[in-house]
């Protein structure tokens, strides 16, 4: 049974198309992902198709009936969330149920029951008096789902809902989404997680306003049968990676543990590479698909960390000892003690809520800690935070850059408040604007950029100063894997000058990049090390979400 139909949709902002005639089928009962890099159209499509656009040219049918025209028959039988959902964050769990309950017009004789079973299904029931604004982002993100299921619609329309997600957050996601499907509803799901569009029955993947395919992933995956490689090699695997991305024939590489995986293009033969010790085929994924469909990965040079100078220091440069944080009665970080060297790559992953970003604050002198001790480039934090926010350069969650201000005017504050005067700071913002390549951006808000363009220009203000230590906090939230590629490509060339890195993420192929993990969970480290040992503790060829979910699933509820 079919639940959507696309014939030739067609819809275009000032001169520029989002979608370029796109057709094609969902089927009622099954997950449907929606991928693409950034600007592909899939918010467009998303809107188009629960009734808040309306099409240029063509005509969709959803659930039987038109967006357009069937607007108030349409809100019953969709169901929608989209990327940031609008809970209120003021008001409980069961409050906001309630008021999207009235916004709905469900009839008040079957609140009780219709509540009941959506707190039942979204594992919410404990927590109905807790307000949204304190619920982690995996709860508020089941709370939006069920907001989304108040009326049990046909369709349901998921713009992205793993962003920002931890993998057992996910899971959750995953298991009510499947037995929604199983019932008979058709769900879209708009992702950026290629790793969640690969578990998908079907995919749309759309690519500058225009499908470029339809149908399993698989049959997309088993295009590149014999062309993906892990290789091991006794340089350093960043050194060894760019080599590799700068061969003729190269279309994608990525860094998994100790190896590098990499995708030939089609027809070519992986060639002969110096100092390689092992090389083995490894089956293709999703991913490889897509960026090869795309026409291939970003390449592994780094202009940007071409730029900073090689840094001397040798010994540890961030060092923490029983550092804690509490709010009230709530400790958020519990006695962490770790160290982080000069050139490495330090990930600090772990739930939503865990304590990740309260320990970052506290690094970086954003929050002062309520005990233990921490040092950033020798300077110990509690007497001199000030000193030592001038060695470290912060990349916010939220992207912290001034919507009032241009892309110039957002760089410049930057150097200033980094201490940049006269002729070096004219210097750094020119060198970073042809680097990043935002020159034709410059006399533009920031809220008027891409997610991708919005990550530069944030990188851009954070390493304005030319700092020794680099603090990422879920920087690539949210935007596509050539994106991410391109965002590893400069941290990794920057690590090789000796930067230091600690970053925080939710996705598990970066964490692959790391040197040492720490796993946070309830604000204490329950695991630190490297990618490929961590991998190990959940057995023989498990991926680094499986480690994940192992471990946090192993500490039960004590």
């Amino acid at each position: 049974m079919t639940a959507i139909v696309l014939d030739n949709v067609c819809k275009t902002f000032g001169k520029t198309p989002a979608l370029a005639g796109v057709s094609g089928e969902i089927a009622a009962g099954r997950l449907t992902g929606l991928v693409g890099p950034d600007g592909a159209g899939k918010t467009t499509l998303i809107r188009l198709m629960a009734g808040l656009l309306a099409p240029d040219e063509g005509r969709l049918s959803v659930a039987g009936l038109d967006p357009v025209v069937d607007g108030d028959a349409l809100a019953e039988s969709v169901g929608y969330m989209p990327q940031r959902f609008g809970l209120y964050e003021d008001l409980s769990v069961l409050e906001n149920l309630h008021l999207y309950a009235e916004l709905r017009a469900l009839p008040r004789r079957d609140y009780g029951r219709t509540l009941d079973r959506l707190l039942e299904f979204t594992r919410l029931g404990p927590f109905t008096d807790r307000l949204a604004g304190r619920l982690s982002g995996g709860m508020k993100q089941k709370l939006g789902l069920a907001c989304a299921l108040i009326t049990s619609p046909k369709v349901l329309l998921l713009d992205e809902p793993g962003v920002g997600v931890d993998p057992v957050s996910r899971q959750d996601l995953w298991r009510m989404v499947q037995e929604l499907t199983a019932e008979g509803m058709a769900v879209i799901w708009a992702t950026a997680y290629l790793e969640e569009a690969e578990r998908c029955e079907d995919v749309l993947l759309l690519n500058e306003g225009k499908l470029t395919f339809r149908g399993p992933p698989g049959d997309l995956t088993r295009r590149l049968q014999g062309r993906c490689f892990q290789v091991l090699g006794q340089d350093d695997r960043r050194n060894l990676l760019s080599r590799v991305l700068a061969l003729p024939g190269v279309c994608d590489g990525t860094i998994e543990g100790d190896r590098i995986r990499v995708v030939m293009d089609a027809g070519v033969d992986l060639p002969d590479l110096p100092g390689v010790t092992d090389v083995r085929p490894v089956p293709p994924r999703f991913e490889d698909a897509f960026i090869d469909l795309l026409g291939g990965g970003p390449g592994g040079h780094s202009p940007l960390a071409e730029q900073m100078p090689e840094s001397t220091a040798r010994d540890d440069t961030v060092s923490c000892e029983k550092l804690t944080r509490r709010f009230g009665d709530f400790v958020a970080a519990d006695e962490v003690s770790f160290s982080v060297k000069s050139g490495e790559i330090l990930g600090l992953l772990g739930p939503n809520g865990a304590g990740k970003s309260t320990t970052f604050k506290m690094l970086c002198g954003l929050l002062e800690p309520s005990g233990g001790e921490a040092r950033v480039a020798g300077v110990d934090l509690r007497r001199a935070a000030s000193d030592a926010k001038l060695k470290l350069g912060y990349m916010a969650q939220k992207f912290s850059l001034y919507g009032l201000l241009s892309v110039r005017q957002n760089l410049a504050f930057y150097a200033g408040v980094y201490g940049l005067r006269g002729r070096q700071k004219r210097e750094r913002i020119s060198q970073m604007v042809e680097a990043l390549q935002l020159g034709p951006l410059l006399n533009r808000s920031p809220d008027q950029l891409s997610l991708g363009f919005k990550q530069r220009l944030a990188l851009a203000c954070a390493l304005m100063h030319r700092p020794p230590i680099l603090f990422l906090d879920e920087p690539t939230s949210g935007v596509d894997p050539i994106t991410r590629r391109e965002f590893w490509t400069h941290i990794n060339g920057l690590v090789t000058r000796g930067v230091t890195v600690l970053v925080t993420t939710h996705f598990m192929d970066e964490a692959e990049y790391c040197d040492r993990v720490a796993l946070m969970h309830r604000g204490r480290i329950i695991a630190l090390d490297t990618p490929d040992n961590l991998k190990a503790r959940a057995g023989e060829g498990a991926s680094m979400e499986q480690a994940f979910i192992h471990l946090i699933e192993g500490q039960g509820d004590e």
